[in-house]
């Protein structure tokens, strides 16, 4: 069995697309999952030692980036903005020009030692729930209280920053 690259998506395409298509229910989703597959062939099927296995391996692939995906939309689902307007935070455009990374880093480090890690492991590094729990070796409603806590003081910290000027022209904005 020839193990080149364009022989394997003439051979194997139609089948990785039917199946993506089954998983996805979506066309677009179908066909970014199977050019991800050969994708990922590309550079990793070299790896592969029994060239008999090929079909599997590349069915596998596709079903885990899937998994992938929906776990990812799950984490970081994708809402249109007016659908969740109500629910963002009024904040002034002139605040949200204040603020910058500096200060908020500087401001964390005004945050109770105990909720510093689990604060910027989630804002910062983009950690969830599960994997700041693993990390700290803590459970997991530890990490969302102090998470809460932490947020909490962060913002009085941003708030005790900003000079009496500016609060007082942010208060007539």
């Amino acid at each position: 069995m020839s193990l080149d690259f364009e022989s394997l998506v003439e051979r194997y395409y139609r089948s990785l697309y039917q199946f993506a298509f089954s998983l996805a229910q979506s066309e677009s989703d179908a066909c970014d999952l199977t050019q991800q597959t050969f994708y990922i062939w590309a550079t990793k099927g070299h790896q592969l030692r029994d060239a008999s296995k090929v079909k599997s391996w590349l069915f596998t692939t596709l079903h885990r980036e899937f998994l992938e995906t929906r776990r990812r939309e799950t984490r970081f689902p994708h809402y249109e903005l007016s659908q969740v307007d109500s629910q963002l935070p009024s904040i002034s455009p002139a605040r949200v020009n204040q603020l910058d990374a500096a200060q908020v880093v500087q401001a964390l480090a005004e945050v109770d030692e105990v909720y510093q890690a689990p604060v910027a492991l989630f804002y910062l590094e983009d950690c969830s729930y599960k994997d700041i729990a693993a990390i700290l070796n803590v459970p997991m409603g530890t990490v969302k209280s102090r998470i809460a806590r932490g947020i909490a003081q962060l913002r009085k910290a941003l708030a005790s920053n900003r000079s009496p000027d500016q609060a007082g022209k942010e208060s007539l904005e």
